[in-house]
């Protein structure tokens, strides 16, 4: 097997910061805001990296790129370590930050890639291909020769996507990519980079607060808090973890007391629909079963548990 392309082993990030005490003195602290981070991620796989905010996702991305130092650990992108060089890693990631522009403010974004490609030395012909093929996919064609300033967010992060793949980068960091975006911006965001994903081989790192960007694209998930890793796997794995629970929405034939049956708790009772909560790793035949033969049973739906719900009840757990 090939080595993987992203490995960190033991990474630490801590932060000197002065508070307030008092009204004339301040007093120094330190803040950990990534503590002992140690994953591996293979050639072309798409994770999702997701946490509350200042749980240290974006401090990760900037270490993995070598903007920021590790201050403990060892970090390899590619084979290459990030903090010594960092010129050279540059030209085999590509980094999109939803809140922060790459392109240049009062250009037209042909003249931004134009400069993107000077400064990455891309040949003409692939640099045309790629350009290509982004214009396309993002539906950019219109836009070319509109200064950034003038682009809608949707149309700008469209832009900068499209800005870091041009010099078909193996690895790519996403910081919250859809961040402020419309819903049609955000499926045509998910659409590209789940092609981009499968035809190139490009690995993705994506961060971000939308999790339907999560269950639309990653199969595998990492999960941290307070710069810990505090999962790292399959979605379906990330449920049971979380200890969330399917809904059985039944509905009978009149109204009923709240509905017992072996392995499920009445959660709500609306007329003659009932809710009823089970664990998500359970069956739900058994309790089919039982309601079918014991009540006058109607109707009856299965609800998944919402992901935002899973990750919400991680979070007060570890810090319970």
């Amino acid at each position: 097997m090939d080595d993987p392309v992203i490995a960190l082993d033991g990474v630490e990030k801590v932060f000197d910061v002065r508070r307030k005490v008092g009204r004339m003195r301040r007093e120094r602290q330190e803040v950990r805001a990534v503590d002992g981070l140690t994953f591996t991620v293979p050639r072309g796989e798409m994770v999702g990296y997701i946490g509350p905010n200042g749980a240290g996702k974006s401090t990760t991305i900037k270490m993995l790129t070598g903007i920021l130092n590790p201050s403990a650990g060892r970090i390899r992108i590619c084979g290459i370590d990030p903090t010594r060089e960092r010129t050279r890693l540059a030209r085999r990631i590509g980094v999109v930050f939803g809140q922060r522009t790459t392109l240049w403010w009062d250009l037209p974004l042909r003249d931004s890639y134009q400069l993107v490609r000077r400064m990455y030395r891309i040949a003409d012909a692939r640099y045309a291909a790629n350009l290509d093929a982004c214009v396309e996919l993002l539906e950019l064609g219109p836009l070319l020769d509109v200064p950034v300033r003038q682009l809608s967010l949707g149309q700008r992060m469209r832009g900068d996507i499209a800005a870091a793949l041009l010099h078909d980068p193996e690895v790519l960091y996403l910081d919250e990519p859809t961040i402020g975006l419309d819903v049609i911006s955000k499926a045509r965001v998910r659409d590209f980079l789940r092609t981009v994903n499968s035809e190139r081989g490009t690995t993705v790192l994506l961060t971000t607060h939308d999790l339907t960007d999560i269950e639309t694209l990653c199969r595998r998930v990492m999960v941290i808090d307070q710069g810990r890793l505090m999962y790292d796997g399959g979605l379906a794995g990330l449920h049971a973890v979380g200890e969330s629970e399917r809904t059985l929405v039944v509905d009978f034939a009149q109204e009923l007391p709240p509905a017992e049956v072996d392995g499920a708790r009445c959660v709500r009772v609306e007329g003659p629909r009932q809710w009823l909560a089970f664990p998500a790793a359970a069956s739900a035949a058994p309790l089919v079963s039982a309601l079918a033969a014991g009540y006058p049973l109607v109707d009856l739906s299965i609800r998944e548990p919402a992901i935002e719900d899973v990750i919400a009840r991680m979070y007060g757990a570890d810090r319970a």
